[in-house]
């Protein structure tokens, strides 16, 4: 007889996942979600993505992924009320020292805990936020795992910006024990390693360079992505939010309340002081915060004497001049040309 892992009850009243390719400007998206009522400080959560990446590849059984994955949203969210799982490097963007509400996650340290907590979650219901990689294409399970109580709000960006910080990310994997801080599943052919997610295509993808193996991942991810949100995810499609970033940074009221809508709360007082922050609105794309952590993924200073239009050609040419293929400089562009005309950008 086959033993099925089961969790019946559950400490999770609420779950928002910011979910993107890296590059998309998760981060900005995370910290004002995070300032909604109810919404917690974002967590960055390896754990459930290999989690789903181990159930895509069928490494572990459906209803033991749909266990663990229960165990450690409530496990995350026991401990975040407690502070446990709190981020206190005050110079890390996921820190409580970046969040508005620093005081309520200080003054956790010191409530009592423990069996007090599920009362709490009963009472505060909160709302667990997590950030995550590529996640939607995997999320299934995550969906099954607390029906009727997930969202995604998955952010979309202009190809060329999310490439030039792929390509810095794959350029420090390809060193020597570039991989060790990288907290994902891999795979082996040939003896050499390479992330789960490039498995259909893991050859091309160890021959190629590391502005090539980036665009390789873009290419295919967003293709699998829209793929599954047609099929296996349909049914979700409701709880599924699609942002392009830049209609968000250019007018981002629309999508605040259609955020806070999706989750059944609303702005709370530290909003307008973290847009500010974040410098949304904008009056250009490309007028990203000057933060140190974005100039080492590649950030490039928006030019006030350049258009958008200019803006997307500089950045062009940074990337050309890695020795790129013909092949790899043709799916780029044609995903730039897709790009701009779906979502009617720089048109």
């Amino acid at each position: 007889m086959k033993i099925h892992s089961a969790r019946s009850e559950i400490l999770v009243n609420e779950v928002i996942f910011t979910d993107g390719q890296p590059g998309c400007g998760k981060t900005l998206f995370a910290s004002l979600i995070s300032t909604l009522k109810r919404v917690e400080l974002y967590n960055f959560t390896a754990e459930i993505e290999n989690i789903c990446a181990l159930n895509y590849l069928k490494k572990i059984d459906h209803d033991a992924a749909i266990s663990m994955l229960k165990i450690q949203m409530d496990l995350t969210l026991y401990e975040l009320m407690m502070s446990r799982r709190v981020n206190f490097r005050p110079t890390d963007l996921s820190s409580a020292f970046q969040n508005p509400h620093l005081d309520k996650y200080i003054q956790r340290l010191f409530f009592k805990g423990d069996s007090l907590v599920p009362n709490k979650i009963i009472q505060n219901k909160p709302i667990l936020h997590c950030v995550t990689h590529n996640l939607l294409s995997y999320s299934k399970p995550i969906f099954e795992s607390f029906p009727g109580k997930v969202s995604f709000i998955e952010i979309i960006r202009h190809p060329i910006y999310q490439v030039i910080q792929q390509s810095v990310n794959h350029k420090n994997w390809m060193k020597k024990n570039g991989t060790a801080r990288q907290f994902h599943i891999y795979l082996k052919y040939k003896n050499k390693q390479y992330p789960f997610w490039a498995k259909d295509y893991s050859s091309e993808f160890l021959k190629a360079n590391h502005v090539e193996r980036s665009i390789l991942d873009m290419y295919y991810m967003s293709r699998l992505t829209t793929k599954n949100k047609k099929t296996i995810l349909s049914k979700y499609k409701k709880n599924i939010l699609t942002i392009p970033f830049e209609k968000f940074v250019i007018n981002p009221y629309p999508y605040i309340d259609k955020i806070s809508k999706l989750l059944g709360t609303s702005k709370s007082k530290s909003t307008l002081p973290e847009m500010i922050k974040q410098n949304v609105p904008r009056k250009k794309i490309s007028d990203s915060i000057d933060i140190e952590i974005y100039k080492r993924y590649g950030l490039q200073k928006s030019n006030p004497n350049y258009n958008e239009i200019q803006e997307i050609e500089l950045r062009k040419k940074i990337v050309y001049k890695n020795n790129i293929k013909d092949k790899y400089r043709n799916m780029l562009e044609e995903m730039i040309i897709r790009y701009q005309n779906q979502h009617k950008i720089l048109l």
